[in-house]
């Protein structure tokens, strides 16, 4: 998971690596890009801030880090709104403390799609509008290049040749108005 990767990332470029913060996290940033798979809020994964701490006590303290730099951002682009720091937080304070996995997956990332166009349109407008405001760029749209008609000619050459003979060519593959 990308955002458990940023993490790791960050503790080693600076607990093994030595390196300052700021070069750490320019390094993290460029390394990680996120692909969304949900646009259902409720399916957003997020930890518990006590189990981490349990298990992964130095990770904790990076997200901690991370969230309080992050934060500061936000309070530039939204002065005294408490309401849009707890909304884009990846700490999420309502009763258990839990991590906000997409929301770290997002500031620690140099990109931001959905799997396919509309799918990353909704998760600009309808599932993260907050950070679409605060980072216009960093969402795009990039689909995962498998198409239905590629995985047939690549998975099934008999079903493949079949559609070539019937259509008397083998355009089929690339070209969609047949």
């Amino acid at each position: 998971q990308v955002s458990r990767a940023i993490v790791e990332l960050m503790r080693h470029l600076i607990d093994e690596e030595c390196l300052d913060w700021n070069p750490a996290w320019e390094i993290v940033n460029r390394v990680f890009g996120y692909t969304n798979h949900t646009i259902l809020p409720e399916a957003l994964e997020t930890w518990p801030v006590s189990l981490m701490t349990n298990l992964l006590p130095r990770h904790m303290q990076i997200i901690y880090e991370i969230n309080f730099r992050f934060l500061e951002i936000v309070k530039k682009q939204w002065p005294d709104n408490q309401e849009m720091e707890r909304k884009l937080s990846i700490i999420e304070e309502a009763g258990d403390k839990r991590v906000r996995m997409a929301h770290l997956a997002i500031v620690g990332s140099h990109c931001v799609n959905g799997v396919a166009a509309l799918h990353s349109e909704l998760v600009k407008n309808k599932v993260f509008p907050e950070f679409y405001t605060l980072w216009p760029t960093k969402f795009q749209n990039k689909t995962n290049g498998v198409t239905p008609r590629r995985w047939i000619q690549q998975s099934n050459p008999t079903l493949s040749s079949i559609l070539t003979q019937y259509l008397k060519t083998d355009s089929w593959v690339t070209n969609l108005d047949l």
